[in-house]
């Protein structure tokens, strides 16, 4: 399966119970604020070591970083729907993909469209 997915594309869970409807590819992004300890929240300032309070509050799951993520809407069999994140990790993005996915560029320039425009740069050599 080549990713990203496109838009309305229709997933079915391994069970079958559940149908997820794709609605755009996304990054899951970990927060430091909603963890249930204090090493690594801002609130917590003076009871830790003060390189866990260095960098952005968000930043990329690594437990998804290999792995696609979408957002999705989902119902079941009895007409419920909802909202969520679903990550696919079953399947492994390539390295383009990846880079792609997960894009830390620098500010000044564009993300790249898609994951081909990401593959021609890795060819040429330049990353960003």
């Amino acid at each position: 399966m080549s990713h990203p997915l496109n838009y309305a594309k229709r997933l079915r869970s391994y069970g079958g119970s559940f149908v997820y409807e794709v609605q755009g590819p996304c990054c899951r992004l970990y927060d430091k604020e909603e963890l249930p300890w204090p090493s690594c929240s801002t609130a917590w300032r003076g009871k830790q070591p003060s390189w866990n309070r260095v960098g952005p509050r968000f930043v990329p799951d690594m437990a998804s970083s290999r792995c696609p993520s979408y957002s999705v809407q989902a119902w079941d069999h009895h007409g419920n729907t909802w909202q969520q994140i679903l990550s696919l990790y079953d399947q492994r993005l390539t390295t383009a993909e990846k880079k792609w996915w997960t894009w830390k560029g620098p500010q000044d320039r564009p993300a790249p469209e898609t994951v081909a425009e990401m593959e021609q740069r890795l060819e040429e050599g330049t990353n960003w």
